[in-house]
């Protein structure tokens, strides 16, 4: 009986479940369990089907990682997911191109299948390293969330492309170009570096807007190159989870093009948020806007009976999760309707506003998605925004010249009243102001969204 194989459809079936009961927050974390598992039976798996295996070591690797993930676990806030999300997709394209070098140094003979597939392995798993760090870089701040351009970069990066192939074309055909000699390993090292260098180069000039899209292609990525991985090593787990990493990955990724109405490439090479937008930005003096006190809106909470929260970046950065829910909580305590409106590319990362909400405990039937909430928005009272920018930017519906022109935007400027509470007028990611902001139905709440949401809630007891 072929016990390994087995196993591994076993764990291919439990991968399959996990990731259809992901599709729904509320089965989400049974279905993270049952992925889990799989993996643990894949590894045992693996393990226990090995010739030569020095068991110490891969304690030693164990014990080390399971203390790693559970400090980050523990000490990550709920804020910092895309980050983690980004480095975890970047180690896991590291891994990757790590263990088929490792194959590449010992192989004994050259195989023109095992070395095509290495090469392939390296370049997609390399690449998706540096690129993750740099789109970490981005949304942790130490890198500008702006599109980084310099002349001359899509002929630079068009050249790097074209010396990869033709120097993976010679290690592939290595002993056909120069018979009886050894594969010369400056080459295998130059493709390294140059597969490095391609993740960098492709990265940079993505803006922070387009981050939700690139970790969901980056995660992809790291899922290819384990699958590239799983035919060097001839591992049927490896092979089947890569698969499935590598094409949900790619299914998120072209959700998140359809929910900014762009093409992949088009986030790749558009580079959003470049020129034009800070032309525009000044200090949003071109638009005039009423600015309210927490007081004020609290009497309009108080004439209100159905509320739509916008959740967008500005609410993670302050962590108001929490408050807002206090808010809604006290709301519907005086009878009146709190739903929550979830764009697919709000945040950082996709996903982001439903983790976020879902770690504050709030119910899920009251998380609508964009094409759920839209229809809700023309029957009600306040749409509440929380530092959400260019997802309810009515610029998206009919400015030819704008970046984010044909985006599906929630139509929170249809609501009877809009408060928008944001720190600054500074433009979002996009690089654009909102015109939304001086519209006759808006008033602006300006501070820190936490802050905020406590006065507001401490007005409204006050006020009831």
């Amino acid at each position: 009986m072929d016990i390994p194989n087995i196993s591994y459809v076993l764990a291919a079936v439990l991968f399959i479940v996990g990731i259809k009961k992901l599709s729904h927050p509320k089965s989400a974390q049974s279905g993270n369990q049952i992925a889990a598992m799989g993996m643990l039976i894949a590894i045992v798996a693996t393990l226990t089907s090995a010739d030569k295996i020095d068991f110490q070591l891969i304690i030693i690797g164990i014990v080390i990682g399971s203390i790693v993930g559970l400090f980050f676990a523990i000490k990550v806030e709920m804020t910092q997911m895309p980050q983690m999300v980004a480095i975890f997709n970047g180690f896991g394209g590291g891994a990757s191109a790590l263990v088929a070098a490792s194959e590449f140094l010992k192989l004994g003979s050259h195989n023109l299948f095992t070395l095509s597939t290495i090469i392939f392995s390296i370049f997609v798993g390399t690449l998706t390293f540096t690129g993750s760090f740099i789109a970490f870089g981005k949304l942790q701040g130490f890198i500008s969330g702006k599109p980084i351009m310099f002349p001359g970069q899509k002929i630079f990066n068009a050249l790097v492309a074209i010396v990869l192939v033709y120097l993976s074309f010679q290690i592939v055909n290595y002993e056909f170009i120069f018979p009886g000699q050894d594969i010369d390993l400056k080459i295998f090292y130059v493709v390294i570096a140059l597969s490095a260098l391609i993740g960098i180069t492709l990265t940079i000039p993505i803006g922070g807007a387009d981050m939700p899209v690139v970790i969901s292609l980056l995660n992809s990525y790291s899922g290819i190159a384990a699958a590239a991985t799983g035919f060097v090593l001839m591992n049927n787990g490896l092979i089947i989870s890569g698969a499935l990493v590598g094409a949900s990955g790619i299914i998120l990724t072209n959700i998140m093009c359809k929910g900014m109405n762009r093409s992949l490439a088009n986030v790749i090479f558009g580079a959003m948020g470049s020129s034009d937008g800070e032309a525009s930005t000044a200090e949003g003096t071109q638009i005039q806007v009423k600015s309210y006190s927490t007081e004020e809106a609290a009497m309009i909470f108080d004439a209100a009976e159905k509320i739509i929260v916008v959740p967008g970046y500005g609410l993670a950065v302050a962590q108001a999760q929490h408050a807002v829910r206090e808010v809604a909580e006290f709301l519907e305590g005086k009878e009146k309707e709190v739903l929550y409106a979830i764009h697919p590319v709000a945040g950082r990362m996709p996903g982001h506003m439903n983790v976020l909400l879902a770690e504050a405990n709030i119910p899920y039937e009251q998380l609508k998605d964009l094409d759920e909430i839209n229809p809700e928005f023309e029957d009600c009272d306040v749409a509440l925004i929380l530092g959400a920018n260019d997802v309810v930017n009515p610029a998206a519906r009919h400015d030819t010249g704008s970046p984010i022109y044909g985006m599906p935007i929630l139509d929170a400027d249809k609501a009877r009243t809009v408060m928008i509470n944001k720190r600054t007028m500074n433009t979002g990611f996009a690089g654009i102001q909102n015109e939304l902001f001086g519209y006759e139905n808006s008033i602006m709440i300006f501070g820190d969204a936490k802050d905020m949401l406590q006065q507001l809630l401490k007005d409204l007891k006050e006020l009831f």
